[in-house]
């Protein structure tokens, strides 16, 4: 029988949230507070997780650790339907982590953007193809930050391994991203803003149906909030969430982003929910803008 994966797919048609990574005193993973975490989002309403995202801080975490992170997230969920696991690196890698994910009860992979520096559009499609074609009964989301690929490679690539239903698209261009889809097939995936909130409305003016999000772990409401509105097409009070939200994300993609992560963990320190370390190549703020984030994080319900 033909999987449809018709319950994934409605699953990334929402708040995708990204949980960050804490770290207790000694370093290593704060097994508690990561489950605290999202206990936090559940109860606020927020369903689809993407453990080993890069508001986890994937690239900085140990392979033990990867599947540390997704055993703690499978076991609080108790539904692997809407949990999105991160997987990437070097093939075997990721076929090994997509496998782990799968054993233990999840239903869809997030497949990390190549990192390799010399990445062709062919080469991009073997690579996907041979994670996908690994678990086919496991639906896979591909994340797309590379803007020189184009929405053929991408409907190259499901011709192949049908369970190739979403894509996690991160390239600052709606227009782009139009293109894409369409080229790609607007139907035929469902289509998640991958650069958050920022980006949501106008991606969803362009066909996404589900945005990612890091700050969500500060302020499910917000994110829930934002999502309801772009659902019924309200883009006048979408953009009010995006005003409340703006400096918050404005300080996150500073200098190529480099504080995205440490914005989310200072807010949620602020909040006394988790420490504020961040590892290599990321570093805490300064205090000025420590002080920024808790004054914007007193603001908002959460």
């Amino acid at each position: 029988m033909t999987t449809t994966f018709e319950t994934q797919r409605a699953a990334l048609a929402d708040v995708v949230a990204i949980p960050v990574t804490p770290f207790a005193e000694d370093g290593s993973v704060d097994r508690a507070g990561y489950r605290a975490l999202l206990r936090r989002l559940l109860d606020a309403g927020i369903t689809t997780l993407t453990p080993n995202g890069n508001t986890g801080e994937f690239y900085a975490l140990t392979p033990e650790e990867r599947r540390t992170v997704t055993e703690l997230t499978l076991e609080e969920t108790g539904d692997g339907s809407s949990v999105l696991v991160g997987v990437g690196h070097d093939v075997p890698t990721a076929v090994a982590s997509a496998r782990h994910a799968r054993d233990l009860g999840a239903r869809m992979v997030m497949v990390h953007q190549p990192v390799h520096p010399y990445v062709s559009q062919s080469g991009w499609v073997d690579y996907h193809r041979a994670i996908a074609e690994a678990v086919p009964d496991l639906g896979v989301v591909p994340y797309i930050r590379n803007a020189q690929l184009t929405g053929a490679r991408l409907a190259e690539l499901a011709d192949s391994c049908p369970n190739v239903i979403g894509v996690k698209y991160a390239v600052p261009d709606a227009a782009k991203f139009a293109a894409f889809a369409r080229d790609a097939g607007l139907e035929r995936f469902v289509w998640v803003a991958g650069l958050a909130e920022p980006y949501a409305p106008s991606y969803f003016s362009a066909g996404a149906t589900g945005f990612t999000s890091g700050l969500v772990n500060v302020a499910p409401s917000v994110s829930l909030d934002m999502i309801g509105a772009l659902r019924s097409g309200d883009y006048a009070t979408a953009m009010k969430v995006w005003e409340q939200i703006r400096r918050f994300e404005e300080l996150r993609a500073a200098n190529g982003s480099a504080n995205n992560v440490t914005v989310v963990k200072e807010a949620l320190a602020s909040l006394g929910l988790c420490r504020r370390e961040v590892r290599p190549p990321s570093r805490p703020l300064p205090e000025d803008e420590r002080a920024e984030v808790a004054a914007i994080t007193a603001g908002w319900s959460v």
